[in-house]
C-alpha cells in the first residue's frame, strides 16, 4: 500500500508562510485581541472608485457571463501591451501577453513553460515564498545565491556566474523586491542581462512592484537596457499591488511567442478564462491613469520612513531602507539567544511567535524567505497601527 494518501508532489509543498501569518493574525483579532498584522503584502486602500464601476458595469453586461478566450480578453491583451510601451519603454504584441488569475498563476507557468526535471534556477535570497514552490513543482531545483544587508540585498553577477552550472536554465530576478524593498539600479540590470545574454540563461522577471519605488530608486525593465533578451525572458505582472486590486486576481505573463501559446495552452485545461468582470476592472486601471498610484505611493514613502526609523531604534534590530515595494526587512540577529519576559528566542522563527504571543504583532520570519535571522514587516497598513505595532514590539525589547 502506499505510504501516503497525498501525492508526493503535493506532499512537498510547504504552506505560505505568509498567508499563514496572516491568517493566524487574523483568527486572533476575530477573537477579540487587539492583533496589528505586519504580515500581508497588501495595500490598505480600496480599489480606486473608477476601476469598480467599471467591474459594476460589466457585471451587468450578458457578454460578461459567458466564457472567453483562455489567453484573456483581446481589450486587455492591447491594454497591457500600451501600458508596457508607457511604463517600460518597449513594444510588445499583445499576442505575446497571457492574462492569468492573479501573479501567483503567472508565476507558476512561466517556470512550468520552460523548466523540465534536472534544470536548476538561480534563485536570488532572499525570495518571495513562491519562488521555490514553484520551481519545484516544475521539476527543477532551485539554487539560492544569498545577499544580505551588507550588500542591500542586492546579488552581484560574480555571485550568478559563481551559482551557474550546465543544468541552469534560468535566473528569477524581483525588482523592487518582495521581501527586501530592494531595487536594482540600470547598471545592475544591465551587468545581469549581458550575463544572463553571454550564456543563455533564461529570464524570468517579476516586475509587479514596477511603480513603487522611493528616493533616488528607478524601475528599470530588463528587457528595456538589453532587448536582445526578448527571446529568452518571461515577464510577470499584474494590477494587485499597483492598483490596490489583490483580491480581483489578474495578472499576467509576456513572453516568447512559442512559450505564451505552450502556457496559454496549459491554462486553457487549468482554468480556462480569468473572471471578465475582472478583467474589465484591469482594462479599467491600465486605462485610467496613475494619479491614484501616485497618492497611495506617497502614503506608503511616508510609512517606510516611519517604520525603519523606529525599527532602527530598537537595539539588537538593523533595518536597511527600503527602496521600493512595501516591505521593510531588517535583520533580528541581534535579538537572537536574549531573555524576554522569561523567554528566550534562538530563530527568527521562534522570535515571530514571541512577538505575536507577548505583545500580539504579526511579522514574518526570516526563514519563510531564506537563510533565518531576518524578519519581513509590510509597511501597508495605517498609519496608526504602524505606529502602534512597532511601538509594542520597542516596548517588548527595551
Amino acid at each position: 500500500m502506499p505510504s501516503s494518501r497525498v501525492s508526493a508532489r503535493l506532499s512537498s509543498i510547504a504552506p505560505s508562510a505568509t498567508l499563514a501569518v496572516d491568517a493566524k493574525a487574523k483568527a486572533m483579532k476575530a477573537e477579540g485581541r487587539p492583533v496589528i498584522g505586519f504580515g500581508a503584502g497588501e495595500p490598505d486602500f480600496p480599489t480606486p472608485q473608477h476601476i469598480v464601476d467599471a467591474a459594476i458595469a460589466a457585471a451587468a453586461e450578458p457578454k460578461n457571463h459567458r466564457y472567453s478566450p483562455a489567453g484573456g480578453l483581446p481589450e486587455l491583451k492591447k491594454a497591457i501591451a500600451t501600458k508596457t510601451l508607457r511604463d517600460s519603454g518597449y513594444e510588445i504584441d499583445p499576442a505575446s501577453v497571457l492574462v492569468t488569475n492573479g501573479g501567483k498563476q503567472a508565476v507558476f507557468q512561466a517556470f512550468a513553460a520552460i523548466l523540465d526535471p534536472g534544470d536548476e534556477v538561480i534563485l536570488p535570497a532572499p525570495y518571495w515564498t513562491t519562488y521555490p514552490e514553484a520551481i519545484g513543482l516544475a521539476g527543477a531545483r532551485a539554487v539560492e545565491v544569498f545577499a544580505g544587508p551588507d550588500q542591500d540585498y542586492l546579488v552581484t553577477v560574480e555571485q550568478l556566474e559563481a551559482a551557474r552550472t550546465e543544468n541552469t536554465k534560468a535566473l528569477l530576478l524581483c525588482s523592487p523586491s518582495n521581501p527586501t524593498g530592494a531595487v536594482y539600479t540600470a547598471e545592475q540590470i544591465t551587468a545581469i542581462g549581458q550575463w544572463a545574454l553571454e550564456h543563455g540563461v533564461w529570464v524570468i522577471t517579476d516586475e509587479i512592484y514596477e511603480h513603487l519605488v522611493y528616493d533616488d530608486a528607478v524601475f528599470t525593465p530588463i528587457l528595456k537596457l538589453v532587448p536582445e533578451l526578448a527571446d529568452t525572458t518571461i515577464v510577470l505582472n499584474g494590477v494587485a499591488k499597483t492598483y490596490a486590486m489583490t483580491g480581483w486576481r489578474v495578472g499576467w505573463m509576456v513572453g516568447p511567442m512559442d512559450v505564451i501559446k505552450a502556457a496559454t495552452n496549459f491554462q486553457s485545461h487549468l482554468t480556462s478564462n480569468v473572471a471578465n468582470v475582472s478583467q474589465r476592472a484591469a482594462i479599467a486601471a491600465l486605462e485610467g491613469g496613475l494619479e491614484d498610484v501616485v497618492m497611495m505611493r506617497e502614503a506608503f514613502d511616508r510609512r517606510r520612513r516611519t517604520m525603519v526609523q523606529m525599527l532602527n531604534e530598537i537595539d539588537g534590530v538593523d533595518c536597511p531602507t527600503p527602496k521600493g515595494a512595501f516591505y521593510a526587512y531588517p535583520s533580528v540577529r541581534g535579538l537572537l539567544g536574549k531573555e524576554v519576559r522569561g523567554k528566550i528566542a534562538s530563530t527568527s522563527a521562534e522570535l515571530a511567535t514571541m512577538i505575536l504571543e507577548e505583545v500580539e504583532v504579526a511579522v514574518v520570519p526570516g526563514e519563510a524567505f531564506g537563510p533565518g535571522g531576518y524578519a519581513r514587516l509590510s509597511y501597508a497598513l495605517g498609519d496608526e497601527d504602524l505606529v502602534e505595532g512597532v511601538g509594542r514590539i520597542q516596548e517588548l525589547f527595551s
